[in-house]
């Protein structure tokens, strides 16, 4: 390679280095770091909740018991103490958060696809850039799939066939190519493919399929609604005609 060609490459990849950082800022990256926000705040708010109404019932049992008969100064001490463990531990789990090693298969629809958009973002950067934008792309149209599939039965076909997407064959995946080790990855197969390429052509084909149930899933809505528009104007129609 000759100087030209290598400063060219070295400011290719800074170029790269700065678009992924503007990515993460403004792009579909940002809008899941804020999903993600939003679900740290809401555990937090929980386990503050659950741990105020544990401190509360044993200040209330502390003090039925000391109308009954009297507990003395350490044993008021003891309550308090009892308490304030109590109301930490419920506070620490519940804040608790394992990172997302898997998508399970037994959840319901809508929960399913925010474990998934989970699961993507936890798991991106250890892709590469290629592979994080389709990454990212999928993780963009979540949110039309979630709405429709949450009032899908998770036994509808189309249904059944996302949730295999999201909680077996992408996640298998990408757990696999995390298993390859990284001197590996840029050699090519038979079909003069490297590792990294066949991790974008299945990411790309799962964002295909996912695009297309999604798709399916709005054209039964858009149906159910002319549907019923047209059968509100077969039968009232001619009233208002009258």
């Amino acid at each position: 390679m000759s100087e030209t060609d290598d400063r060219v490459s070295k400011a290719l990849a800074r170029f790269d280095r700065v678009m992924a950082v503007v990515d993460e800022k403004q792009g579909p990256v940002a809008a899941q770091a804020r999903a993600e926000r939003q679900r740290t705040v809401k555990r937090y708010s929980k386990a503050t909740r659950n741990a105020a109404l544990g401190l509360l019932a044993i200040s209330l049992g502390a003090m039925l018991v000391g109308v009954v008969t009297p507990i003395g100064l350490f044993g008021f001490l003891a309550a308090v103490l009892m308490a304030v463990a109590i109301a930490g531990l419920l506070f620490v789990w519940g804040v608790r958060e394992e990172p997302v090693m898997a998508v399970r298969t037994d959840l319901p629809n809508g929960e399913m696809v925010q474990r998934f958009s989970s699961y993507l973002y936890q798991n991106r950067r250890a892709l590469p850039a290629p592979a994080q934008e389709v990454v990212d792309s999928i993780s963009g149209n979540l949110g039309t799939l979630k709405q429709t599939l949450e009032r899908t039965d998770p036994m509808d076909p189309d249904a059944q066939d996302a949730r295999r997407l999201m909680s077996i064959h992408l996640p298998g995946l990408i757990d696999r190519y995390a298993k390859v080790p990284p001197a590996y990855r840029g050699e090519t197969d038979g079909e003069g493919k490297t590792i990294d390429q066949r991790l974008v052509e299945g990411l790309t084909a799962t964002r295909t399929a996912l695009g297309e149930v999604s798709e399916r899933l709005a054209k039964r809505d858009v149906d159910a609604f002319s549907t019923q528009g047209r059968f509100i104007e077969s039968r009232y129609g001619q009233a208002d005609q009258s």
